[in-house]
């Protein structure tokens, strides 16, 4: 088991020390008691394997697009069997994903559209411009 400080813990999951400081707060990683003793190693955090990955499954989690809380709750539920929970909530968020990307697609589609209208014509205010008020 690797032992470290808040800073290693950070630099093992590609984030900075506020970060972890922040996922304490929200409740999503655990703040360790301080050392006992003096000296160089009195008073500080040590972290551990178990933080490191909890780290990864939270940043892996936001670039699925979950939220904080989303996160939080599936961290209770990795601690479980609740998998139908899981899976609403992995359900959840297709669905929000679907939603994006049909409103990304059509942004893509209108922007083509307006895109090619300045390319042939050469009338009036140019129509992506005329698009966004200018």
């Amino acid at each position: 088991m690797s032992i470290m400080t808040i800073a290693g813990l950070a630099k093992a999951g590609s984030v900075g020390v506020e970060t972890i400081r922040f996922y304490q707060r929200k409740g999503l990683l655990p703040t360790p008691p301080k050392g006992e003793g003096a000296g160089r190693s009195g008073g500080i955090r040590r972290y551990g394997d178990e933080d490191v990955r909890r780290l990864r499954f939270i940043r892996t989690a936001q670039v699925a697009g979950f939220t904080l809380d989303q996160i939080g709750e599936l961290l209770t539920l990795d601690a479980g069997q609740d998998r139908a929970r899981a899976r609403a909530l992995a359900a959840e968020r297709i669905a929000a994903l679907d939603e994006k990307i049909a409103e990304l697609e059509a942004a893509r589609a209108s922007l083509r559209h307006l895109a090619h209208e300045c390319a042939h014509s050469r009338e009036g205010p140019c129509p992506i411009l005329a698009s966004f008020g200018i």
